[in-house]
């Protein structure tokens, strides 16, 4: 009988985390309801955008419709959705 070896892998909890990460986005939807200054100042206060970027953004959503602004995970989306919420912006998770 042949004397067959097996060879364990072992990963790291970070390889681990990193290959079950699936990337999410946060999107920011078009309304009636916010002005363009409140949009840009959300933008640059809780998502540290500067002035520049926040007012391309907000052109980008009033021109498309929407516009994902974040990646990451579910968990990170999701808290950022409650902020801008509380904002009252219109954002979902992707």
């Amino acid at each position: 009988m042949a004397d067959t070896q097996t060879q364990e892998e072992t990963f790291t909890l970070d390889e681990i985390l990193t290959s079950l990460k699936v990337i999410h986005r946060l999107i920011l939807w078009n309304d009636d309801v916010n002005s363009f200054d409140h949009v840009i100042h959300c933008l640059m206060k809780y998502l540290d955008y500067s002035e520049s970027q926040a007012e391309k953004i907000a052109w980008a959503v009033h021109n498309d419709g929407k516009c994902a602004v974040l990646e990451g995970s579910y968990t990170e989306m999701e808290i950022y959705r409650k902020i801008l919420k509380q904002e009252r912006l219109t954002v979902t998770v992707d």
